[in-house]
Parts: structure tokens; C-alpha cells; sequence
């Protein structure tokens, strides 16, 4: 018999940052923007995870937006704290001379488990 096994996920908080640059911003400076952002994970604790890329879907609705920023905390304290830390601040500081809007979304993650939980759940019902 196999023993049983309970997968307790926690909940998972995600803060996405859309980015829509202006249309003379130098490359360099995007480039500076990117890589400014992407090290605000070593420097800030409680991001847990951090995922970034370019838009690349054919669909067109994008509405300008071209970069995405994708950070997870563990807490909505994590993220206050995140947003409150002065490496974040003088970040955003940094935006205005190539950046024509942002948009930002948070919201708690509703995963569904994965094959090896539901497999698990499978095998636990009918043991």
C-alpha cells in the first residue's frame, strides 16, 4: 500500500509589470532599463521568483507594451516591502526618460496541481 501523501500549495503572489517604451528611447537605454530591473532580485529580499521577456505573440493587442516583468512573493508583505525598498524606488526613478507607460497587475496564483499531484490524488482515492 502506498503511503499517503498530502501537497499543500501555498499561496503564490504575482506582481507583472508591463512596459511600453517610447518611440525614440534608445536601444541603450531600454537595455539599461531591462537589465536595472533585473537586478532588483539579488538586492531585494523576499522575490522569489522573477521571469522577463519581450513580446513576441502575433495577435497584435499589445497595445504598445513590448516588456514584461513577471516577480513572485510569498506574501503581500513581501511585496510591499519589494515596492517600498529604496532599490526599487530609485529604480523607478530611472524610468521616466524612455518609458511611455507601465502597467501593473498583481494577483494571487490559482495553480492547478501538476501530473505528479494528480496522479498522487488518483492513487490515494482508490487505495
Amino acid at each position: 500500500m502506498l503511503a499517503e501523501t498530502t501537497v499543500v500549495a501555498r499561496p503564490l503572489l504575482r506582481h507583472v509589470v508591463l512596459f511600453a517604451f517610447k518611440n525614440d528611447a534608445p536601444a541603450d537605454a531600454v537595455d539599461a532599463v531591462v537589465s536595472g530591473f533585473g537586478k532588483l532580485p539579488d538586492t531585494i529580499p523576499g522575490i522569489v521568483g522573477y521571469e522577463t521577456g519581450t513580446n513576441v505573440s502575433p495577435e497584435g493587442l499589445n497595445d504598445g507594451y513590448t516588456h514584461c516583468f513577471a516577480l513572485t512573493f510569498t506574501s503581500a508583505e513581501a511585496r510591499d516591502d519589494y515596492l517600498n525598498h529604496p532599490d526599487h524606488v530609485r529604480f523607478v526613478k530611472t524610468l521616466g526618460t524612455c518609458l511611455e507607460r507601465s502597467l501593473v497587475i498583481d494577483y494571487w496564483a490559482q495553480q492547478r496541481p501538476g501530473p505528479e499531484e494528480e496522479q498522487a490524488r488518483i492513487l490515494a482515492s482508490v487505495s
